[in-house]
């Protein structure tokens, strides 16, 4: 027997709603964690930049400061690092709620 539009929509929305219930335990937990893992990818590539530069600099004396100049370009990767990491769990998290499982 065949459901009708009616009944498969609330079968889904019955789907979503039974989902939340089981993430909502953990999701302040996953909140803490996401924006742990993003500290830590902004921050690690910063400071090991600023060490290289600063190794660079003691070792090879120049005109311009290399620390800053790979303080900046940790920072940045940091930034990319982290902006990935939000855009991967974002698009999890809509293909989630949409009820897509790819």
């Amino acid at each position: 027997m065949s459901e009708s539009p009616l009944g498969k929509q609330i079968k889904e929305q019955e789907v979503r709603k039974l989902r939340a219930r089981q993430r909502a335990a953990h999701t302040i937990w996953f909140g803490f964690g996401m924006s742990g893992l993003i500290g830590w990818s902004v921050a690690v590539p910063a400071v090991l930049g600023a060490l290289l530069g600063l190794w660079i600099d003691n070792h090879h004396p120049g005109v311009h400061s290399w620390t800053l100049a790979l303080l900046g370009a940790g920072l940045a990767l940091g930034c990319a690092n982290a902006w990935h990491w939000v855009d991967k769990e974002d698009k999890a998290m809509r293909d989630e709620s949409e009820g897509k499982d790819d």
